[in-house]
């Protein structure tokens, strides 16, 4: 048993062979009192921590939770943000080649005639 508890009970055994109207008899009960006020305390003190725990438990996963969605969220954009522009330069690439490529052809005939120009007059 608890100590407080067999202290009441001796105490109680006390006061029911003694006077209940003495003045020890009511500084002992007061005593009694407060002991409880302070065990309840105690208990109540306990059971908020434990609460408080717990709660801070369910906050860390949850924020744990959250960063790792965050995160992936993040990396998907940006991997998603690589890849558009990717495909942004190897369309523009294509349109250069097509471009380098005509101009090619526009001034094949120029080359020609200047290569033939130098080698008659030579």
């Amino acid at each position: 048993m608890d100590e407080k508890v067999l202290e009441e009970i001796r105490f109680h055994q006390d006061v029911v062979n003694k006077d209940a109207n003495s003045p020890l008899y009511q500084i002992r009960e007061k005593e009694m009192e407060i002991s409880g006020r302070v065990l309840a305390a105690k208990g109540q003190a306990e059971k908020t921590v434990a609460e408080a725990r717990r709660k801070a438990t369910e906050i860390l996963k949850s924020s744990d939770a959250q960063a790792d969605k965050e995160v992936k969220e993040f990396t998907q954009k940006a991997l998603d943000d690589a890849q558009k522009e990717a495909e942004s330069l190897r369309a523009g690439i294509v349109d250069e080649a097509k471009d380098l490529k005509a101009q090619l052809s526009a001034r094949r005939g120029e080359a020609v005639d200047y290569i033939v120009n130098i080698v008659t007059n030579a």
